[in-house]
């Protein structure tokens, strides 16, 4: 059990260090109104070491808020544009003949970079989504017999278009797993809209953003996130939390059984912990509260539980699934 002398002590060490997170948010709101979701969960996934996907509608700054936080951290950054015809070696490398020295030599591929963009994942076929996810999991790459490990950190962010079906290639729910979480990016209001005319029409040059921080900063603040406190309590509840989506009939969810083909992976729970960790890290706390673990639930669950036909019928969502078992799971 953690003394109150290591919690106060770990707390004063989050303070000073938790800066970076401000220095970082003030950046990107140069040149993006509003979004505050959006921003945040990126930041959570930079801080627990977790891939985001953003899925939204085209126009959102998807893909201006990611290469807007890679150019705040001095790291190198790499943009892949997923296209159907798009092949791994596009993504991983390839091996090149060298005439001069009559060999064959290795040409890296995008993905070897800190922050790797991965536009409108779901246009590639399997074969590129499983290059990208097989480096995603393994933090490696095989080019050719070789094994090349990817540099510290490495964050592969990912944004996909939900409304066109024709020539996309869903990601399977395996490799959707992968990431830590899927954040649904919506519309803004009507004065950030307003704000945004005025900034795009109005603006001679585009604000710069400079770099605030740096890959030891970051590599600094997660090692200090790894060492917030979870309580035992906390961890029965995101246990509690994991298997009400396996089992809903256990915790007076029996309505849920017919919706519900399948429930989230053991890799939810570390994801869950992890998140909360970042998110309390975020506040400027030394330890997870319940109200941390229930404000990343649905970032981190909702592409990982299965909907039967039956719930897509009556249009039961996933987020609705986790509404209810949030209200149904006792709280500590």
């Amino acid at each position: 059990m953690h003394k109150q002398e290591d919690i106060q002590q770990l707390t004063v060490e989050i303070q000073k260090q938790s800066a970076i997170v401000d220095r970082l948010q003030s950046e990107l709101h140069k040149v993006i109104v509003g979004q505050e979701l959006m921003i945040s969960r990126l930041l959570i996934g930079l801080l627990s070491d977790g891939h985001v996907l953003l899925e939204g509608v085209p126009g959102l700054a998807k893909t201006l808020t990611i290469k807007s936080l890679a150019k705040a951290i001095d790291a190198p950054f790499s943009r892949i544009q997923f296209t159907p015809d798009l092949l791994p070696a596009d993504i991983v490398g390839t091996m090149i003949y060298n005439q001069q020295r009559n060999e064959f030599v290795v040409r890296k591929g995008p993905v070897f970079s800190n922050f790797v963009l991965a536009d409108e994942v779901n246009r590639a076929p399997a074969k590129v989504q499983s290059a990208l996810l097989e480096a995603m999991q393994e933090k490696q790459v095989t080019i050719g017999d070789q094994s090349y490990p990817l540099s510290e950190p490495f964050l592969v962010l990912a944004t996909q278009n939900p409304l066109e079906q024709e020539g996309t290639y869903p990601l399977p729910e395996a490799q959707a797993d992968r990431f830590m979480m899927k954040v649904v990016v919506g519309y803004p209001d009507k004065q950030q809209e307003q704000l945004i005319i005025r900034q795009q029409v109005q603006s001679l040059a585009a604000p710069k953003i400079n770099p605030v921080a740096n890959i030891n900063d970051i590599l600094a603040a997660r090692a200090l996130v790894k060492k917030i406190y979870l309580d035992e309590k906390i961890e029965q509840y995101i246990i509690d939390i994991v298997f009400a989506t396996r089992f809903p009939q256990q915790y007076g969810l029996g309505r849920l059984q017919t919706m519900i083909s399948y429930g989230v992976s053991p890799r939810a729970s570390i994801h869950l912990a992890f998140a909360a960790k970042a998110y309390a890290f975020m506040e400027k706390r030394a330890y997870v509260i319940p109200e941390d673990i229930k404000a990343i639930a649905k970032d981190v669950l909702r592409h990982r539980i299965g909907l039967t036909y039956e719930a897509e019928a009556e249009n039961i969502t996933s987020e609705k699934i986790i509404d209810d078992i949030l209200k149904a799971v006792k709280v500590p």
